[in-house]
């Protein structure tokens, strides 16, 4: 039976703890409400060389697809469940996480990833979040 792409959760990762947190809240989640969870993590822009060779802009570094492959392989093992999928997509995070919860029964995030500043309660990302997505946004603290 398929399920609308508005019947699933979203977790935002970065590889961080916090993350992999949400992903495992989300996947509570999703479990218990019998739904497919996906896992997001966002790359933009690489340089337009590595070393000598021109970088296709269309093209995720290589970097990204390893941090997302062993984030989800650090929190389901090699083989995730069935009801997750993983996606790598181009673009700033906080922006195409409100973008794509247009079509989430709930956006999940950990408190705190790479970056931002000390000692604030939350990042950017999940500020932004907080602010303008289309669902219900659980911020996990780790």
């Amino acid at each position: 039976m398929e399920t609308p792409s508005q019947q699933r959760i979203l977790v935002g990762i970065d590889g961080s703890d916090s993350s992999k947190e949400a992903l495992r809240a989300g996947d509570r989640i999703a479990r218990a409400l019998g739904v497919p969870l996906t896992a997001l993590m966002f790359w933009e822009g690489p340089p337009l060389y590595e070393g000598w060779e021109t970088v296709d802009p269309d093209r995720p570094p290589a970097g990204s697809v390893e941090l997302l492959r062993s984030t989800v392989a650090d929190v389901f093992g090699a083989d995730p469940p069935e009801h997750v999928r993983a996606e790598l997509l181009h673009g700033r995070a906080a922006a195409r996480l409100v973008e794509e919860s247009e079509n989430a029964l709930m956006l999940v995030l950990g408190r705190r990833g790479h970056g931002g500043l000390r000692g604030s309660a939350l990042g950017s990302v999940s500020n932004a979040c907080i602010d303008h997505a289309h669902c219900p946004v659980l911020v996990v603290r780790h």
